[in-house]
């Protein structure tokens, strides 16, 4: 069957993207092509000819031909190769005239440099040696290996433990937008890990497409040419590595068919209703995935639905805003996910990492989620046995995986053993511990699907592997002794083969009587038996001449053979080849019992993830003294000593201050409503939160959204309690960046972003907005501030926390009963400030500016002068009529001038409305203002710096 390639305007390149294969029905896979195409062309190797068939086949991507123990790179594949990995680059024989450039790395290395390369942006076609060297020379001494590609390695498509992170998906995502939709904006996206068969459908709106991709973080995007070039989504896929694939791949009909078939049913209603553009986006998703493959087909999962329907919707911005899971510089340590992960398996981390990025929506399945960590957080003991049990657990999902793709090695069949080693100790454990009330439903099911599997299978496993497999198949020794009799003969024979010729020699003596019979071997004969000439006489006749057959006649000794030594000699001689054999054929009835229990392995290995994953939950809480949120349908968010669960770590783990927690009542409050009993805080709406820069308000603006992840997520909260309304759409604009290379300024950013939340945020919506309107001019910036305000409260009605320097809006909580001030408190103490971190009902009276620029380390003249200009600033209250003296106050130099106030600043003679004398000018000021700089020779300029230099001498 011959594949078309998936990048057609993109052949040649090989880091842009494309799948192909060479045809199986091609004549090269049939052996005969490169022979052929040497005979067209004079000059050419077969083994070139070959390697060219296969390349034209393949022209989007690095070709890894395989030669006995190294994968060779030639022409341009070679140069490219070479820059890329920092390998010498050869050569090897020539074509038209001119050296072909060659380069090569070893196929035990070989994974390490297809990281390099991936990572690199290139597509790399492998292809291997199909038959034994020696096959190939009984069709003549030039004929040449058969070889093809079998697979083509993407980023989205990487199977090999090396090559990937074991705590991250690596998803293969595949968009597609119909041009029904192209009004609505709509775009289905299917997501597919090879490597473990996790599969995820879903459909979202345009304005909701760039978070979804940063939520699935794909691997590697698959879409129409058109799409693709499409200016949003090219920016919505950004860093992704996007390849193109024809039109025709995203057929609905095809992706039902597909899936079907992927799924061995005949009707997908029992697993939810999918649009046409969603099918269509699975169809091409699969049709990429067999063409990469070459055929072989992954376990997939059944598929798992996403979108504003199941999901807490959080946009791009918000996720880098609150460093769900890395932070902004790209460090992982920092981020929230660092703080609560504390699983023991990969599997485990992955599922931990899915849950952060997609919190639930659904009250209900929030609340089994936390039902099982309840459970698992107050039997501690059962929670160390379950996490003791799971500790060092292979990687099912992704073992089965490479098994299925027939990739795997006897560690993966072993990594099956061992995880439903570990199952079966999980379900007992949680068995044991349920008591009279039983597990909760969560653990109920985990247990279930643990203890559902693995009867038959696991005994046949262990029977069969020993406890510590090699790596790599291909050399054996992973059967244990005692399985196989057949095995078991051929490796006595391998390893024992002078033991058994010495038993053929004493079985011999006895038959004959003949005690001088020895067995001999030389390399012409191989293994003979030999007889002094005087004792041959009674092998020669009747009834032992019928067993021993004479060979060869010797001065004093004759040689015989028998059919038993015959072909003992032949087992000892390939009984290391047949040994290797029939553990292969052992490997591959482990893996076809494997295959046969696929969709149980895949609970299992889903049960065990999930175990992990409540378990390390369930760790935290205890260990950090997280508290179990409480949902309902209402608009409240109220969280009472709420604490930010990555900073308050990072303060105990520097063993300093405590973290002070707060609290936040953001609900709609009645006319009388009552105020904080504790801090006076009155319950409203929208928080309006000033205080200076570096109290705390961005820290309490953020700790609440993570509080609102972690607590629909499933995961108890860093808080004394919290009640929570459930949250369809959390939106965070703090801090401060530009988009240069989008041509998009740092103010612009900012309303960008804005105008995103604006449009887009519901009643059940939480919003934290930090400093808006900064990046502009003061009023402008007020303006801008004060309508989102107006917008927030009367239109979009939903939960905000607005952080604001602008102390004007301030006032509006006197005018909108769904508004609260509340400050960030601080002392002042010797011209210093200090910060109390804490959160209290009210309003700041200033900023504090010029206090925290001192704590920065700002030069001390700059920090007097602004608080002179800033004592100016505050006199003339913003009245325009004063800038012109104002500017007269503000001369060059003067941060650096005298410490005595200029009589403007210190107020001496002034008058309300009454103009005031200036002083005549220094000397030094006259001469400066008759200065032409433009007017002066290099000469002239160092003579008036002199000048200038005296007249600063005789003004001392």
């Amino acid at each position: 069957m011959a594949y078309r390639r998936t990048a057609r305007d993109m052949a040649g390149n090989p880091k842009q993207g494309g799948a192909g294969r060479h045809s199986d029905s091609s004549p090269a896979h049939r052996g005969g092509g490169a022979a052929a195409a040497a005979g067209a062309s004079p000059g050419i190797t077969p083994s070139m000819a070959q390697f060219l068939e296969i390349k034209a086949a393949n022209p989007d991507c690095l070709l890894f031909y395989r030669m006995g123990d190294f994968y060779e790179l030639f022409f341009d594949d070679a140069v490219t190769a070479a820059q890329a990995l920092g390998i010498v680059l050869t050569k090897r024989g020539k074509h038209l005239g001119a050296d072909i450039p060659m380069c090569g790395v070893p196929i035990s290395r070989a994974d390490e440099y297809l990281q390099r390369l991936i990572a690199a942006g290139f597509r790399v076609a492998v292809c291997e040696q199909l038959e034994d060297p020696a096959e190939a020379r009984k069709r003549g001494s030039k004929a040449v290996v058969h070889r093809d590609v079998v697979r083509l390695v993407t980023p989205g498509t990487l199977t090999e433990e090396s090559l990937l992170d074991a705590r991250a998906r690596n998803y293969l995502t595949a968009i597609f937008r119909s041009p029904r939709s192209s009004e609505s904006g709509a775009i289905a996206l299917a997501s597919l890990d090879i490597s473990t068969g996790e599969f995820e459908i879903g459909e979202v709106a345009a304005a909701d497409f760039p978070g979804e991709l940063v939520r699935l973080a794909p691997a590697e995007v698959i879409a129409a040419d058109a799409l693709i070039a499409d200016a949003e989504i090219a920016r919505a896929v950004g860093t992704h590595a996007a390849t193109p694939v024809p039109a025709a791949y995203f057929d609905s009909l095809s992706g039902e068919r597909q899936l079907k078939a992927e799924l061995g049913v005949a009707d997908l209603s029992a697993f939810g209703a999918f649009s046409r553009p969603e099918l269509a986006a699975i169809g091409a998703l699969l049709k990429y995935v067999d063409l990469t493959q070459i055929g072989r087909k992954p376990a997939l999962r059944p598929p798992r639905r996403s979108g504003p329907s199941a999901n807490l919707m959080i946009d791009a911005a918000t996720r880098a805003s609150l460093e769900l899971v890395r932070s902004i510089s790209g460090d992982r340590r920092t981020s929230l996910l660092a703080a609560i992960d504390r699983t023991v398996t990969g599997p485990g981390a992955r599922e931990l990492s899915a849950r952060l990025a997609s919190p639930l929506r659904e009250a209900s399945a929030i609340g089994a989620r936390l039902d099982a960590l309840g459970f698992l957080r107050e039997n501690e003991t059962l929670r160390e046995d379950v996490r003791r049990a799971l500790r060092h657990t292979p990687d099912l999902a992704r073992a089965m995986s490479r098994l299925a793709l027939q990739r795997g090695s006897p560690r993966d069949l072993a990594a099956v053993r061992d995880n439903l080693v570990a199952a079966q100790a999980s379900a007992q454990l949680l068995r044991g511990a349920s008591g009279g009330m039983g597990l909760p439903d969560a653990l109920a099911h985990i247990a279930e699907r643990l203890a559902g599997c693995g009867t038959a299978l696991l005994p046949l496993l262990s029977r069969a592997l020993i406890d510590d497999p090699p790596h790599l198949k291909r050399d054996g020794g992973f059967v244990r002794p005692g399985f196989s009799a057949d095995l078991d003969a051929a490796r006595a024979l391998r390893d024992d083969g002078r033991k058994v010729m010495a038993g053929l020699e004493a079985k011999y003596q006895r038959e004959t009587g003949i005690r001088a019979l020895k067995v001999r071997y030389n390399n012409i004969l191989g293994f003979y038996l030999e007889v002094p000439t005087g004792a041959s006489k009674p092998m020669l006749n009747p009834p032992l001449a019928e067993i021993f057959r004479h060979r060869q006649t010797m001065a004093g000794a004759m040689r015989f053979a028998t059919q038993e030594l015959v072909e003992t000699e032949s087992l000892i001689v390939s009984a290391g080849e047949r040994a290797l054999a029939l553990e292969q054929a052992v490997f591959a009835e482990l893996a076809a019992a494997i295959a046969a229990e696929q969709r149980s392995l895949g609970q299992v290995a889903a049960a065990l993830a999930e175990l992990d994953c409540a378990a390390a939950l369930a760790e935290v809480a205890a260990e950090q003294g997280y508290t179990r949120p409480v949902f309902d349908d209402s608009t409240t968010f109220d969280v009472r000593g709420g604490r930010h669960p990555v900073v308050e770590q990072a303060l105990r783990a520097g063993a300093t201050a405590a973290f002070i927690e707060n609290d936040c009542v953001l609900a709609a409050s009645e006319p009388a409503a009552p105020a904080h009993p504790e801090q006076g805080m009155r319950p409203a709406r929208l928080w309006l939160v000033t205080g200076p820069n570096m109290a705390g308000k961005s820290t309490f603006l953020r700790q609440n959204a993570l509080i609102a992840v972690l607590a629909q997520m499933g995961s108890f909260v860093p808080a004394r309690s919290a009640h929570i309304g459930i949250v369809d759409r959390l939106f965070s604009r703090v801090g401060a960046a530009d988009d240069l290379a989008r041509g998009r300024s740092t103010f612009m950013v900012e309303m960008v972003e804005t105008a995103g939340i604006l449009n887009q945020a519901t009643e059940r919506s939480l919003v934290i907005l930090d400093e808006i309107g900064r990046g502009t001019a003061t009023f402008d910036g007020l303006a801008i501030a004060w309508a989102v305000v107006e917008y927030l409260n009367a239109v979009s009605k939903c939960r905000t926390l607005f952080a604001t320097h602008y102390h004007e809006l301030t006032v509006l909580a006197g005018r909108l009963p769904q508004v609260a001030n509340v400050t960030m408190d601080v002392r002042e103490w010797k011209d210093e400030i200090v910060f109390l971190h804490k959160v209290k009902a009210g309003a700041a009276d200033r900023s504090y500016g010029i206090q925290v620029a001192k704590l920065a380390g700002l030069p001390h003249p700059v920090t007097r002068r602004a608080s002179e200009v800033l004592t100016l600033l505050e006199k003339s209250d913003g009245k325009t009529a004063d800038g012109a003296a104002l500017l007269e106050d503000l001369p060059l130099f003067a941060a650096a001038g005298p410490s005595v106030p200029s009589p403007r600043l210190r107020g001496e003679g002034q008058g309300e409305g009454q103009p005031q004398a200036q002083p005549p000018p220094s000397p030094i000021e006259g001469a400066l203002a008759a200065l032409n700089p433009d007017e002066l020779t290099p000469k002239a300029a160092l003579e008036a710096l002199y000048r200038l230099k005296e007249l600063g001498r005789h003004s001392e």
